[in-house]
């Protein structure tokens, strides 16, 4: 499985319109083969041993694939044509985006839902 992920520098002001757009997105990739899922992450600064830590302009699109054929598919789709016609304004964007493409080696959950009985 890879995880491709988009960093994205959102400009300060245009989060909420940046968050409307995945919301009011066609929903075209979920029909594609290979595809698992896609998240949308916004930045949380945290106070973390006395500093804030985690505060970024960066947003993250992660899209799951099944194999890195099926995501490299999508991208010479018409349907990735059409959601990728409409550009945002520019003045969204506090610089260029960074794109990133990984292969999951390992990945973990919680003890329980793994099979591991809970201590008591």
């Amino acid at each position: 499985m890879i995880v491709v992920a988009n960093r994205v520098a959102v400009a300060k002001g245009h989060e909420a319109a940046f968050a409307a757009r995945f919301r009011d997105r066609a929903g075209l990739v979920e029909h594609h083969p290979g595809f698992v899922r896609l998240e949308l992450l916004r930045p949380d600064p945290i106070m973390l041993h006395g500093q804030q830590m985690g505060g970024s302009d960066y947003h993250v699109v992660l899209t799951y694939w099944e194999r890195k054929e099926d995501f490299l598919a999508w991208t010479e789709s018409e349907d990735f044509r059409t959601v990728h016609s409409q550009r945002p304004p520019t003045e969204m964007f506090a610089g260029p985006n960074v794109f990133e493409a990984h292969e999951i080696i390992q990945s973990a959950g919680k003890a329980s839902d793994r099979g591991v009985p809970k201590s008591e």
